[in-house]
């Protein structure tokens, strides 16, 4: 079942030989840690590839050129950690991982090791961390709060440039009705590949409703 997942997430993303045997290094260190840190759901790791993998990996196709990346409540590493890997081989690509589980971080920082993917990790809050994160092309977050709270947080890149990308669930509509209420922000709501129900959310504007 893992094989043939795998086969079918390296075939639609184009993967090469190179970057599909830095992502084998991945999911093994996933399952290694899974054991020490409950990085992600227990019952989600039979079906690695589907369901983080290529979930991370979709958000490259948005954005094609962009080289700068910031992952905020990285975890486990989707998708900022599986978006540098896909991203190694291109010149000057970068993402910064933002966690403030020392033990996440101590996770990401090996696996960046092992897989030679070209991260920074940022042990600490992103209230303390966004500030030094100015100039980005994208940022994004997955699984790690409501869309109103993500804005708050990454308001400083959103208003100078940065674009925010944020796979969201079958509740994606209720977030941006929810944010409506304090943000005016530009957006598109994208269909996600790996979920029917799911949408990505890309923000391409930020200003408070107040202001």
């Amino acid at each position: 079942m893992t094989s043939g997942q795998r086969a079918r997430v390296l075939a639609a993303h184009n993967v090469s030989r190179e970057t599909a045997s830095a992502l084998d290094i991945y999911v093994e260190q996933l399952a290694r840690w899974q054991n020490v840190k409950n990085l992600v759901g227990p019952a989600t790791l039979s079906e690695v590839w589907h369901r983080h993998v290529a979930d991370a990996l979709q958000l490259l196709s948005l954005a094609p050129t962009a080289n700068s990346w910031v992952d905020l409540g990285s975890g486990a590493g989707i998708p900022g950690l599986i978006l540098a890997i896909a991203g190694r081989e291109r010149q000057d690509f970068h993402v910064a991982l933002v966690e403030s589980n020392a033990r996440k971080c101590a996770f990401l920082t090996e696996t960046a090791r092992l897989t030679r993917a070209p991260v920074t990790v940022h042990n600490g809050r992103i209230e303390a961390v966004i500030g030094k994160l100015a100039g980005a092309d994208i940022v994004c977050a997955r699984a790690l709060a409501p869309l109103t709270q993500l804005l708050s947080w990454t308001e400083p890149l959103l208003k100078s440039g940065t674009v925010g990308l944020f796979p969201k669930g079958r509740d994606a509509a209720v977030e941006l009705t929810d944010a409506d209420r304090e943000w005016t922000f530009a957006r598109d709501l994208i269909p996600s590949r790996t979920d029917s129900q799911a949408r990505i959310v890309r923000v391409t504007s930020l200003s408070r409703v107040d202001s």
